[in-house]
Formats: structure tokens, sequence, C-alpha cells
């Protein structure tokens, strides 16, 4: 289960901005999470109860933002939405794809006292 070390990633970049910006209470913590990133989303929600015990984002809430996966089509050269690799163009039906966005996960907000 990996999304456990992503949230203990997710913790070391708070706590890094906790004592860089001197906050002591964590509200919320909002994530940017692609569908394509390989992340399992209710095992995240998971994982961030049980990493974040203890710490100053105890009682965060998490919000995830699923973001929409994008690829660059080369024969029809514009952006189109896809649902998963290696789907095909959407209008011209071509493989030749190449992923442009929904495979990342990041911190988009921290909500703090």
């Amino acid at each position: 289960m990996h999304e456990m070390s992503l949230c203990e990633g997710i913790l070391q970049i708070i706590e890094d901005e906790a004592q860089k910006q001197q906050f002591t209470e964590v509200k919320q913590v909002i994530l940017d999470v692609g569908v394509l990133s390989g992340v399992e989303i209710t095992a995240l929600e998971f994982a961030f109860e049980v990493i974040m015990q203890g710490t100053v984002a105890e009682k965060a809430t998490l919000k995830i933002n699923e973001i929409e996966a994008q690829a660059w089509c080369m024969p029809c050269s514009k952006t189109v939405n896809i649902k998963q690799r290696y789907d095909a163009c959407p209008d011209c039906e071509s493989y030749q794809l190449q992923v442009s966005g929904g495979d990342e996960m990041r911190i988009k907000e921290l909500e703090v006292n």
C-alpha cells in the first residue's frame, strides 16, 4: 500500500512548512490527485487518518480534487480528455497520444492556524 508512504511524504511537507511559517495546527489539507496517478483514494483517506495522528495535522480534514486525464493527440494536434492510459483519441481514434495531465498528485492548499 504505497498510499501510506505518500501520506508520510505529505506529513513531511506539512511539518517543514509548519516550522518555516510558524503554524501549530492544520485545519484542512486539499490535494489534487490525477485519475492516472495510481493512487487509491479510499486507501489514501485511511492512510491520512493513521499517519496524521499525534501531529500538527491530527485534526485536519482531507479534501481530494480528482483531476481528469488529458493527452496530446499527435494526428489531431490538440489536447483531449481520456479515461485511462492507452485509450484512443475520442475524436480521431488514433493511439498516438502523449499523456499531458492527470497523472500528478500535489498538495494544493493547507488551511492552518
